[in-house]
């Protein structure tokens, strides 16, 4: 792997915007590249003065929608069976598949938002939901709505911690639990908020 993350490295110091765009796509295809590499380096390379965020964050998130959509496709034109049969063609594993279709069967939509924040089931989650068939619009609604603050912290982090950005693959799945649990937590305030808030406009 540490052969590949160099060249993908070099891909992106050499392409900057359109390498992370195609390599995010590639990673929501189900291509296991891990995202901390490809947003931690950008993030780096913002702090380097060498990317804006901006720029970093709108490429990263065309790029996984654009792999979101074609692993949905995938899912929703091939099934499960298509899945099972030539995935391993794409390093694709099956028991990867098979926790991102737990995580769907028990969450449904929910999964698609929350798992955009998790390790391994991101890049996954959408064949499920393309077994599944679920409606396209409510699909990337979620899709962007998970991914937006998931990859807009990566960038960041990768971007404060400078030449130590490398700190991001080492702990990268435990920010992830982190990083959700934070985010179940501000969604309960600001639900909670807003009900208190609307209880008073109707006394």
């Amino acid at each position: 792997m540490e052969y590949f993350s160099q060249i993908f490295l070099s891909f992106i110091a050499s392409w900057g915007y359109v390498a992370v765009a195609v390599l995010m796509a590639a990673e929501n295809a189900c291509i296991p590249i891990p995202s901390e590499l490809i947003l931690g380096f950008a993030g780096y390379l913002v702090y380097a003065g060498h990317m804006s965020f901006e720029g970093a964050l709108l490429a990263g998130m065309v790029g996984g929608l654009l792999g979101s959509a074609f692993a949905y496709e995938v899912g929703a034109r091939g099934g499960r069976p298509f899945v099972d049969r030539y995935g391993k063609y794409f390093f694709i594993k099956k028991s990867h598949v098979d926790t991102a279709q737990d995580w769907f069967d028990r969450y449904g939509l929910k999964a698609v938002f929350f798992s955009r924040m998790l390790p391994v089931i991101r890049t996954f989650i959408s064949l499920p939901a393309g077994f599944a068939r679920v409606d396209p619009k409510r699909f990337f609604t979620y899709t962007i709505a998970g991914s937006l603050p998931w990859t807009a912290a990566i960038i960041y982090a990768g971007m404060m911690l400078g030449e130590n950005w490398t700190d991001l693959m080492a702990y990268g799945h435990e920010a992830s639990i982190i990083f959700i649990i934070c985010s179940v937590i501000a969604i309960i305030y600001f639900y909670l908020k807003w009900k208190k808030k609307k209880k008073r406009h109707l006394r």
